[in-house]
């Protein structure tokens, strides 16, 4: 296969899609609910699709670079939800356990009731060390960098 603008965007249109087929995968199959940060990843993927589209049918530079820059943030997203996992930072409040640190009885209960569901702080399922969003991180930014390849073609060839 030649790695024309047309068959990149084919490619990273592809690998967005296996991703998203994945976590519904993981939802539907597996049994494991998203947070809402694990959504939050979903949404670049989407988009990227919609991009790859327009892209194979019309393979101008501005669908690659924002392609890549999609995608770029998709995987910032995915660190910033493996930090949230790993304890190197705090996640929203709505989506994590927080402290309990100075409140009351009413205050802590209302924290209680108040938790979500399916908790963005926790790791459900990993792989050679890399959870799901660590995985999501890595390769985002790998189907950027075939975008960015895509756009630098495309601008080549105009």
């Amino acid at each position: 296969m030649t790695l024309t603008p047309r068959n990149l965007a084919l490619v990273a249109l592809a690998g967005s899609a296996a991703l998203l087929v994945g976590a519904l995968g993981f939802q539907y199959l597996g049994g494991m609910a998203p947070c809402k940060m694990c959504i939050w990843q979903r949404w670049p993927h989407g988009i990227a699709i919609l991009i790859g589209l327009m892209a194979i049918w019309q393979p101008r530079p501005h669908w690659f670079a924002l392609g890549a820059l999609v995608l770029f943030i998709g995987g910032a997203i995915g660190v910033f939800h493996a930090g949230v996992e790993w304890g190197f930072w705090e996640g929203p409040s709505t989506c994590t356990s927080g402290s309990i640190s100075g409140l009351s009885t009413d205050a802590l209960f209302d924290q209680i009731m108040a938790a979500p569901v399916v908790r963005c702080d926790e790791i459900p399922w990993a792989f050679l060390g890399l959870s799901m969003a660590g995985w999501n991180a890595v390769f985002s930014f790998l189907l950027a960098g075939i975008w960015w390849r895509g756009y630098a073609s495309s601008s080549a060839s105009q």
